[in-house]
């Protein structure tokens, strides 16, 4: 399967009927060499809140790769996961920093202080992700969560990896919303951090 997502995007024509503006592949695909078989499409994104709906929508995902949200932003994206591989089972805590390097989001990463998984990260934001096709298992801490074609995760700002057991490729969309933690949480993350 390629990265191709269809996407339609509508607006307004000089009479203020609504239109389709454009029909055809979302223009920003994401791949990472170390993960074959990975991809991951931006299909829109929101730079304010309220978002401004503007007469013609302007293309929003082009530009260098950002896995965040701006402030007061939204990103809607689909990832394509393939079947987990030792390349990536085995990675060390500095390439694994690479890796959330090449999303754009380096400081996510949480490998070095948990050691779980090599994907685990962290990002103060709300994701709404749901599982399109396939199967894939959620990691937390200490726990983890089977998700499956149709379930739906709402991911608050935990430590967290996705990773795909099965023989199959997964896909899932993921709506992320920008976020503030709370300062009970700054506080308790920064305890448990610490070793207090």
């Amino acid at each position: 399967m390629s990265g191709f997502v269809r996407r339609v995007v509508t607006g307004h024509d000089s009479q203020g009927k609504g239109i389709v503006i454009s029909d055809g592949p979302a223009p920003y695909v994401h791949t990472i060499p170390v993960r074959p078989g990975y991809f991951s499409t931006d299909i829109f994104r929101t730079d304010k809140t309220p978002a401004e709906v503007n007469v013609h929508a302007v293309e929003t995902t082009l530009g260098p790769r950002r896995q965040l949200p701006v402030k007061n932003g939204t990103v809607l994206r689909i990832n394509h996961f393939p079947p987990e591989t030792d390349g990536i089972a085995n990675m060390d805590a500095e390439a694994s920093k690479k890796l959330f390097a090449s999303l754009g989001n380096e400081a996510a990463s949480t490998f070095s202080k948990t050691g779980r998984h090599p994907l685990m990260h962290r990002t103060e934001t709300i994701d709404y992700a749901i599982v399109l096709n396939g199967e894939i298992t959620m990691l937390l801490d200490e726990s983890e969560v089977l998700l499956k074609a149709g379930d739906i995760l709402v991911q608050c700002g935990t430590n967290h990896a996705w990773v795909n057991r099965s023989n199959a490729s997964c896909s899932v969309a993921f709506i992320l919303i920008d976020g503030k933690n709370e300062e009970g949480l700054d506080k308790l993350l920064s305890e448990h951090q610490s070793g207090h």
